[in-house]
């Protein structure tokens, strides 16, 4: 009997995943040893910085401007989280925002430039409201996973000892994200950041009318949780994409199933209960041409928005698992 191969997975626990995490569903051919990172934030860094598992689970930017600079690791069309980004980026009172347009010649607060919350916000500000990005001051409080991204004039960091929530109260800046930035609501968690008792509104307020608006229109549907692979893997082991991906699709199929009988429950759950109303009843298609145009417009957006030193094609960023 031939040996399974080792692999070191780091994912997170989503309800589409635990059944793999739990050995439920196992991967053929692989003797898989999970490692939990919490937050998962902490893997995306140790991934991109000293690649340290074999199998990993990326937010979609992080990896595209890691391979981008030559990252030894490469994308399955597997992801396994989603949502929209017209919400989210909120503005503060007084401000004078009262468009998207409005933004430029102001300051806005985000973790880090290339945090996929604001990359995919952004690029609905740009291609869908005309924002000129290059004329916002981004400020970001955190590093970049990717430590040779190399950041655009127009953003830039925070003073040592403040928060982008004290900054945005104190008026320092026009708006912020909510989801990252530690900028909320009045009894929201702030993400880690000093909590500041502020309710900021939603610079678009029509948010989920645009999102399925806009769905229907280009058939784009962020994704975030993105799985990907050692290249010394697939070289050694070519036929590890297509078992990797069959585990997914089936823990998919199972938690789709739960969710069909009312099973399935938690917040996440609900969220994509919430999402089916707009993208149909399988709230993450996993596969190369289901997620063909929101991969591409996410490619273009990075270097649009200065996060990509050059274009990437689809071969360069994916392996198709379906292929041959």
């Amino acid at each position: 009997m031939t040996a399974k191969v080792h692999l070191k997975i780091a994912i997170a626990e989503h309800p589409n995943t635990s059944a793999i995490r739990n050995g439920s569903i196992p991967i053929e051919g692989v003797e898989a040893e999970f490692i939990t990172v919490q937050p998962q934030i902490g893997a995306f860094r140790r991934m991109v910085r000293d690649v340290e598992f074999d199998v990993c689970e990326l937010a979609p930017t992080t990896y595209i401007i890691a391979r981008a600079y030559g990252a030894p690791f490469v994308a399955l069309p597997i992801f396994v989280v989603r949502r929209f980004h017209h919400a989210g980026l909120l503005v503060r009172p007084g401000a004078g925002i009262k468009t998207p347009k409005d933004l430029e010649g102001k300051k806005v607060g985000v973790r880090a430039y290339s945090v996929t919350t604001g990359v995919w916000t952004r690029q609905v500000l740009i291609d869908e409201f005309g924002l000129d990005s290059s004329k916002v001051t981004w400020v970001v409080d955190d590093e970049e996973h990717v430590t040779q991204l190399k950041l655009p004039p127009n953003v830039i960091h925070a003073p040592a000892r403040s928060s982008l929530a004290e900054m945005m109260a104190n008026g320092e800046l026009a708006a912020g994200f909510g989801a990252n930035a530690g900028i909320g609501r009045t009894g929201a968690p702030t993400g880690g950041w000093k909590e500041v008792d502020a309710d900021y509104p939603d610079l678009l307020p029509n948010a989920a009318e645009l999102e399925a608006e806009y769905y229907a229109r280009t058939g784009v549907y962020p994704m975030h949780g993105t799985i990907v692979v050692k290249d010394s893997v697939l070289a050694e082991h070519p036929w590890i994409a297509k078992s990797i991906y069959d585990a997914f699709a089936q823990a998919k199929k199972e938690w789709l199933a739960r969710l069909d009988a009312g099973e399935a429950t938690s917040k996440s759950d609900k969220k994509y209960l919430e999402l089916r109303k707009i993208v149909g009843h399988d709230p993450l298609p996993y596969g190369l041409q289901e997620n063909l145009e929101t991969i591409e417009t996410l490619e273009a957006t990075a270097f649009k928005q200065g996060l990509t030193p050059r274009r990437m094609s689809i071969d360069e960023l994916f392996v198709d698992p379906l292929a041959g």
